[in-house]
């Protein structure tokens, strides 16, 4: 990265601005604060507030959503790792959601953030965690590497908490096309059960579906491995694309009814990529093996089309 750097906000807020594009990323979980193209708003806008509410353009590593119990087996033992959701006893979108990275690089147009991952109970490796963002004339891509600095093989997975947004348009008033041929629903303790075909459900949402009938909390899944295209319209037209690598084949559509924003509380829609569905420590679904001294990169970002 070359060129002036990116200006600091307050509590360290990283904003990056191009001929028509611009965006604040936050080193507390490397989170996406806000991102538009030509004036119009393509995430949540959640500037104002140091941790991200609701999780708002976290990086969730080193896996996505939750661990059962709090608790994984590895070589035979049993692994325990810290409770960040009490009130249903889980482990909760990995280890680094409280964390602030440190800038490693940065231009006027792109930023790479780092963050170790070590010392913690329940997980015992030692891994480099960089994540870019480099802004485009249309929007933003992003790349999550880990790098294994132990002496062990160490099973991996990312997650990102997008709240996308089509500039000013309500969440009621738009329509969410997500390419997944597959769903899962969440049972009491938010935990999903088994993939389902969605095939004549109202979960399939692959010629899209207004906002009145998404599902509230649902993980999707595409079962084959293949770069994913998703779209979130508005009624005038315009749209807001996610795209994903081959590797992001599953995703977890939330709707939060008051997202705190920079404009109050907003209804919003949450589409999470992942490399691995809730719960893969414990099911080793999904999970990425990254040998001692290997770097594993994974990516995806967000379209204005």
């Amino acid at each position: 990265m070359s060129g002036d750097g990116p200006e600091r906000g307050p509590g360290g807020l990283v904003s990056l601005a191009g001929d028509s594009s611009s965006a604040e990323v936050s080193p507390r979980a490397a989170s996406l604060r806000a991102l538009r193209v030509r004036g119009l708003d393509l995430v949540e806008p959640t500037t104002r507030a140091v941790d991200p509410p609701g999780m708002a353009g976290a990086v969730l590593v080193p896996w996505p959503n939750r661990v059962a119990h709090a608790r994984w087996r590895y070589l035979g033992g049993e692994q325990r790792l810290a409770v960040t959701e009490p009130e249903l006893g889980h482990a909760n979108h990995g280890l680094l959601a409280a964390h602030d990275f440190t800038v490693r690089a940065a231009s006027a147009d792109a930023v790479t953030f780092t963050a170790p991952v070590n010392g913690h109970p329940g997980y015992p490796f030692d891994l480099d965690v960089a994540v870019t963002y480099r802004l485009r004339p249309d929007g933003v891509d992003v790349a999550t590497a880990f790098t294994n600095r132990g002496a062990l093989p160490a099973p991996v997975a990312a997650g990102a908490h997008p709240y996308p947004r089509v500039g000013a348009a309500p969440a009621e008033a738009l329509t969410l096309r997500l390419d997944a041929d597959a769903f899962r629903v969440p049972g009491p303790t938010h935990l999903p059960g088994p993939p389902l075909d969605v095939a004549g459900t109202p979960y399939d949402l692959r010629a899209g579906a207004p906002f009145a009938k998404l599902p509230r909390h649902s993980t999707y899944e595409r079962t084959t491995a293949a770069p994913s295209r998703h779209r979130l319209s508005a009624p005038d037209g315009a749209a807001v694309e996610l795209r994903a690598d081959e590797h992001h084949r599953w995703f977890q559509l939330y709707i939060d009814d008051a997202l705190d924003t920079d404009e109050g509380p907003r209804r919003a829609v949450a589409l999470e990529p992942m490399t691995a569905p809730p719960n893969a420590l414990r099911t080793g679904e999904g999970l990425h093996w990254v040998d001692p001294d290997e770097t594993w990169t994974v990516r995806w970002g967000l379209r204005l089309v």
